[in-house]
């Protein structure tokens, strides 16, 4: 299934609940107290997988990442990475929090799961809380050291917001190359609380790439197809990447399908009307809902959305 600019979908995110154990300033607003979000039953790990094997038998799915809210608060996910694997899917990955991955890295790999993306966006126990809302900066840093050490492939997510956490990318480019993890910068999306003013905390990529500039030489890398990141090698060797989703545009060739815990799939984040999946569909008329997610992708670049990053996971 391809429109007419030759995108498809090859890559499902799967949002397995709409909960989360921090209260990061990009996903919820006001005090730590309304970080807290409501609790709702969590979706079986058998309607996911129907709904996975549907949308694979239309798509030849090549990867599955599972997101949030928090993914290893789902209590099934252990479950649900086991029938991926099991469907034939090559690539198998997670975008967590890791405050709780220390006790389910293991698991969680033996399972299936490949690949790890840590949201890490400080270095510091202060700038960590200035973000998440939350204490504890050593349960991430602990989780990390796990997945590592099971043999998890891991690189580290960091949203970067001007006057927030923008004095954390180089402590964090430190952290991630002393361990030999690519790290990867996020220019601020406005999704959720942002949407409409997103700009003012905007920390684009070429102010990243100067902040870089000032303790390493690199030079960037060719652009994979479908990529979300550029990437840039310094001297020594290694890597780092940056999701410019305002500032250079990857719509062009994205290949991203999305499906949230209530059964509803996005063809774009800039779209949040929901199209539902009843668990039934084949044939013309799963085609049919998945030529109206494809409809949704914009053409040049991503506009943001009053949808919020706890229910999609980005």
């Amino acid at each position: 299934m391809n429109d007419k600019f030759g995108r498809n979908f090859k890559t499902l995110r799967v949002s397995l609940l709409s909960t989360c154990n921090l209260g990061c300033v990009y996903c919820t607003m006001g005090t730590e107290e309304e970080a807290m979000i409501e609790r709702k039953p969590q979706t079986p790990a058998d309607i996911f997988l129907n709904h996975i094997a549907s949308l694979h038998q239309q798509l030849d799915l090549q990867t599955i990442r599972f997101t949030g809210g928090e993914p290893l608060l789902y209590r099934d996910l252990p479950k649900v990475i086991a029938g991926v694997k099991t469907l034939g899917i090559p690539d198998i990955k997670l975008t967590t929090n890791a405050f709780l991955l220390d006790r389910h890295a293991q698991e969680l790999k033996e399972a299936g799961l490949q690949y790890i993306n840590v949201s890490l966006d400080a270095a510091d126990e202060e700038a960590f809380y200035r973000m998440t809302r939350r204490r504890q900066l050593s349960k991430t840093l602990k989780g990390i050291e796990s997945a590592l050490s099971c043999g998890l492939d891991v690189k580290l997510n960091a949203v970067i917001m001007k006057n927030k956490n923008d004095d954390q990318i180089l402590p964090l480019v430190e952290y991630a190359f002393e361990r030999g993890i690519t790290i990867r910068f996020l220019e601020v999306m406005p999704m959720g609380h942002l949407f409409g003013h997103g700009q003012e905390y905007l920390f684009a990529q070429e102010e990243i790439l100067a902040r870089i500039a000032t303790r390493y030489n690199f030079n960037k890398l060719d652009r994979n197809s479908s990529s979300t990141a550029n990437y840039w090698q310094i001297t020594e060797g290694n890597i780092f990447g940056i999701i410019a989703n305002d500032t250079e545009p990857f719509c062009q060739d994205c290949n991203r399908l999305r499906l949230d815990a209530d059964g509803n799939i996005y063809g774009c984040l800039s779209n949040s009307t929901a199209i539902a999946l009843s668990g039934t569909e084949a044939g013309d008329e799963l085609k049919d809902k998945l030529e109206q997610a494809m409809a949704h992708k914009q053409e040049l670049q991503f506009t943001g959305s009053e949808m919020s990053m706890m229910h999609i996971g980005g």
